[in-house]
């Protein structure tokens, strides 16, 4: 098996399972109880807390496990638009993930005015077009870090400088940036930030919010006392203890994970590009995370291509997993200018910790007298 969709979703680190087997075995206790089995639960909990503050350059106050990275999304602009309701104006981009989209609808539909800040042919956001529609009135602007699908990555110091220069607070998705780049609070100035622990190999279902200290913010899970009564709800304990320990594993190797991971992407891409005529690549030729690959392959439809790749057994796809099941053309290759026909023809391959050079290879391989088979079959002239 050859699995490349690792923005989709990363396996489990074996030191993960290990980590998580061991806790499943000892603990059980509610991390809420004041007796000595609960607090040691409580106490483990902490302890992931600091690996996930220490790996972002934050304080554990200032970190909010929530159940996933579109949990924290919402979380964060939900909860600030509500907790500034004077503020009616939420500011966003073109090409944000359908957790952040599908918020600022939802928004929509609730009286408040959003704005989608174009990008260009690279996914890079028009920064004037950002500076003209801040106002008095603009509450927040959220702007993900790298792009799930084309791997772009936005100049998100710049965004925070113009924002606050006007008083607007700024939330940032960085679920794929994480764990591929440097990321840290301080220098990119965000009061708001997005991860989550199945994209840097921990277990599914808990994400994070760093919330800067003095940010406002309203809940909107009521109950308990939990996550300094920001996140009712009893703890996701085995999915915190997951995440702490596959923050601990990235800090350690992030960095030689990404040049290593980094040459296997670039010997996919050019080899890809050598031996499969008209292709085209989408996403910022070097301002991106390298171990995503997006190509349109004109005159064939994506799913046809992914779907010959899988009785292969290479997994690749075509765009966030969030909305695979869609048959629109992805949002965010219409927004850099892809026609819907082109954009509908793209595949996206991710790379991960677990990939081999052998696994290139066999892509290398396969892939080119695939797409070739299906050109031969095609209605579509791919030079169109």
């Amino acid at each position: 098996m050859v699995y490349l969709d690792n923005n989709a979703t990363t396996p489990l680190d074996p030191l993960v399972i290990e980590k998580m087997n061991w806790f499943l075995k000892e603990h059980f206790a509610n991390p809420s109880s004041l007796y000595p089995i609960g607090r040691q639960v409580k106490e483990l909990i902490t302890e992931a807390r600091e690996q996930l503050a220490s790996a972002i350059g934050a304080h554990r106050s200032e970190i909010i496990f929530t159940g996933s990275g579109t949990e924290a999304d919402n979380f964060a602009i939900i909860g600030v638009l509500d907790a500034i309701p004077e503020r009616r104006q939420f500011i966003t981009s073109a090409i944000e993930h359908p957790a952040v989209i599908e918020t600022a609808r939802y928004l929509e539909r609730k009286g408040y005015l959003v704005h989608y800040l174009p990008v260009d042919q690279f996914g890079l956001i028009d920064l004037d077009y950002l500076k003209s529609v801040l106002t008095e009135n603009t509450a927040l602007v959220s702007v993900m870090l790298a792009n799930n699908e084309i791997g772009t990555i936005q100049s998100l110091e710049e965004v925070v400088k113009t924002a606050h220069s006007h008083g607007v607070l700024v939330h940032t998705d960085a679920v794929q940036a994480f764990g591929k780049m440097e990321v840290n609070v301080d220098k990119l100035g965000v009061d708001l930030l997005t991860v989550s622990s199945h994209k840097i190999y921990g277990p599914k279902g808990i994400g994070a919010l760093y919330l800067r200290k003095g940010t406002p913010i309203v809940p909107f899970i009521h109950g308990g006392h939990q996550e300094y009564g920001l996140r009712a709800g009893t703890e996701n304990t085995i999915g915190i203890i997951g995440f702490g320990e596959a923050v601990r594993i990235m800090k350690d190797r992030w960095k030689k994970d990404k040049e290593r991971l980094e040459k296997l992407a670039d010997k996919l891409k050019t080899g890809l590009e050598k031996k499969i005529p008209s292709l085209k690549f989408n996403g910022h030729p070097e301002k991106r995370i390298k171990t995503t690959v997006n190509f349109a392959f004109p005159g064939l439809e994506a799913e046809a291509i992914l779907l010959a790749l899988a009785t292969k057994e290479i997994y690749v796809s075509t765009g966030s997993a969030c909305s695979e099941e869609s048959e629109e053309a992805s949002h965010v290759l219409l927004a850099i200018g892809l026609k819907p026909e082109i954009a509908r023809s793209a595949i996206r391959m991710s790379l991960g910790r677990f990939n081999t050079e052998e696994d290139v290879d066999i892509v290398l391989s396969e892939m080119p007298g695939i797409v070739q088979r299906l050109r031969e079959i095609s209605p579509l002239d791919p030079e169109a």
